[in-house]
Formats: C-alpha cells, sequence, structure tokens
C-alpha cells in the first residue's frame, strides 16, 4: 500500500473512530436533554434543529451557497429521501433506549443492528454501495459482536 494512501486511510479512520465517539455522547446529552423537555420526541426535534442550523453553517462556510437543482429532484430515486427519516429513527431511539438499558448496551445494540444492516447492503449492493459478499471471517466478525453484547449485558 502506497504511503499517501495508508496516511489518508489512517485519517479517515480516526475521522470514523472520532464521529463513533460522538454518539454515546449525544446520546447522553439528548437524554438529559429529554429529561429538561419532558418529552423524547421533543429532544429529537431540538438535537436536528441545532444539528441542522451547525450543518447549514458548515454549507455556507464550505460552498459559499446553499442551493439546489430543483430540476433534478425529479430524476431522484424516491428512496433517496428517507435518510433524514433514519435519523430521527435513529437518535429518537438513542434516546428512549438509554435510560433503560445504560449507556454501553444502547451503543453496542444499535452497532450490531448498524452492522447486520451494512452487512446486507455490502452484501446485496443496495443503494448503489459496491458489493462485498458476506464470508465466513465476517460472519465470525459479527458473532464475536454477539459474544461481546452479551459480555457487555452480563458485567
Amino acid at each position: 500500500m502506497k504511503k499517501r494512501t495508508y496516511s489518508l486511510t489512517f485519517l479517515f479512520l480516526a475521522w470514523g473512530l472520532l464521529a463513533g465517539a460522538a454518539s454515546p455522547i449525544q446520546t447522553s446529552v439528548n437524554t438529559q436533554l429529554r429529561e429538561v423537555v419532558g418529552s423524547p420526541y421533543l429532544a429529537a426535534l431540538i438535537s436536528f434543529a441545532t444539528g441542522t442550523c451547525f450543518l447549514a453553517l458548515i454549507v455556507l462556510v464550505i460552498d459559499h451557497t446553499i442551493k439546489l437543482d430543483f430540476a433534478q429532484i425529479r430524476h431522484m430515486p424516491k428512496w433517496i429521501w428517507v435518510g433524514g427519516m433514519l435519523g430521527v429513527v435513529f437518535v429518537t431511539a438513542n434516546v428512549l433506549l438509554l435510560p433503560v438499558l445504560g449507556s454501553a448496551f444502547t451503543v453496542v445494540s444499535l452497532l450490531f443492528g448498524q452492522m447486520i444492516a451494512a452487512l446486507s447492503v455490502d452484501h446485496f449492493g443496495l443503494f448503489g454501495v459496491p458489493k462485498h459478499a458476506m464470508n465466513w471471517p465476517r460472519a465470525a466478525g459479527l458473532g464475536l459482536m454477539i459474544l461481546g453484547i452479551i459480555l457487555i449485558h452480563q458485567f
């Protein structure tokens, strides 16, 4: 592997680790927000609203404009619009599950669901993703995740 490719891969891996670390922090913060506002759904709405404002600022700083070619909308696949709704399901599930399951068990249960979905997306090449067939090492990794979930739940 070339040094540049290795360095870039390392940077993306580090970014992924930091983003992953943000998830339990976000879950804890949003759960506290739920307590303050009295509703998991209002807490998720506030979370998305502040996230939307922050993302709009990032788009303005980087792209210097917020524009969408509305003529392209009719040519987009219909499933392309569900990403935000799936984010709502994820964030709201975090807020609802943390008080019941605790932070670690919430994170690993959601991560396990993410891995099952990710392996399915890879295997079938869903949503335009290149195919990566399910194989024994990937299945073994999923099995080890199950073992990890059991250990985290028991101890």
